[in-house]
Parts: C-alpha cells; sequence; structure tokens
C-alpha cells in the first residue's frame, strides 16, 4: 500500500483514485499519522459482508450476546387452587 500526504492526495486525487483501482487500498496520512484508507468500491463491499454476521450466524453462535436477567428459582410462593377463586 503506497502513502499519500493529505497535501499530495487533495492535489492528485484523480491519480490517487487510479492507483487504488489498479494496486489496491491507499493510505492518507496527515501529519505523518495514518489517517485514512481509500478502497476500491468491490473490496469495501466485500469487508462490509463479512464485518456484519448473519442472522442465522447469530442464532446458532455458542457465545451470547447479552446477559438476560433470569430470577431467582424457589423464591416465590405459590397460591393453592381454592385460593384463586
Amino acid at each position: 500500500m503506497k502513502r499519500w500526504p493529505v497535501q499530495d492526495a487533495k492535489a492528485r486525487f484523480s491519480q490517487l483514485l487510479e492507483e487504488c483501482l489498479k494496486e489496491g487500498p491507499q493510505i492518507v496520512t496527515k501529519r505523518g499519522a495514518e489517517a485514512a484508507v481509500l478502497v476500491p468500491v468491490g473490496e469495501w463491499r466485500r469487508l462490509q459482508r463479512s464485518a456484519q454476521p448473519s442472522l442465522k450466524r447469530l442464532l446458532l453462535d455458542a457465545t451470547p450476546r447479552a446477559e438476560l436477567p433470569v430470577p431467582e428459582r424457589g423464591r416465590l410462593r405459590r397460591r393453592r387452587p381454592s385460593e384463586l377463586t
């Protein structure tokens, strides 16, 4: 991946886009630190699909996604049927 300072990326955006389409992702730096990545739209869509688990995968996953409060058992007293009427 080639690195582009933000000033060069702004001044030569067409070239940045062409290199992205030919060579793949391009990194844009700001003050020497990585700030953004320009990727082809096909790769972006592939990454989006792989990042979001499907409903089937969520339902079949062994690990819980959240903790559900479960009341303690045996704490409450049950009423007899005669008390209901």
